[in-house]
């Protein structure tokens, strides 16, 4: 089977990956994202995850298709907005498809908690234990294709190479 997961700059984040990406202020446009919400239906049937900010989801929801589902990281460590009332301290995985296990054990469940990752040069890198997540919400097995279509730290390709997935 082959699978995508997608963490693209987030909406208006764009100036934070110029470092690592020439075209990283093309993000600071909705039609970016919902083209990429269009390539992923269409070039990943068998399945696609892909994080966003959770004020994203109003306008990015009703592009997907009906048979997504919105899957929460939240986060025990977050960074603290001194003016903000209600902290962000979780964001939604929209996942679509993936390989069908019945009586599956251990279950998975549509929800991650734990750490953040820190100093690692990418803003936004995801932790090891993110990257077994998705993978595991997949259900990508050895001899599946995942593409990473925002590689940055290359930590999912990494928790591919490791083989030890589940």
């Amino acid at each position: 089977m082959k699978f995508a997961y997608a963490d693209p700059p987030y909406y208006g984040c764009g100036k934070l990956y110029d470092h690592l990406n020439d075209e990283s202020r093309e993000w600071n446009k909705k039609e970016t994202h919902l083209e990429l919400v269009t390539k992923l239906v269409n070039e990943y049937p068998d399945g696609w995850a892909l994080s966003c900010n959770p004020r994203d989801l109003q306008w990015l929801l009703p592009a997907c298709p009906s048979t997504i589902r919105v899957c929460s990281w939240v986060k025990t460590y977050h960074q603290v907005r001194p003016l903000v009332s209600v902290q962000y301290a979780w964001e939604p995985v929209i996942l679509n498809g993936g390989r069908r296990k019945q009586n599956r054990n251990p279950w998975i469940r549509d929800w991650t908690t734990g750490k953040v990752t820190q100093q690692t040069g990418t803003p936004g890198a995801k932790p090891d234990y993110f990257n077994r997540w998705i993978l595991e919400m997949l259900g990508y097995q050895q001899g599946d294709t995942l593409d990473d279509l925002f590689p940055g730290s290359n930590s999912m390709q990494k928790t591919v190479n490791q083989g030890q997935l589940f």
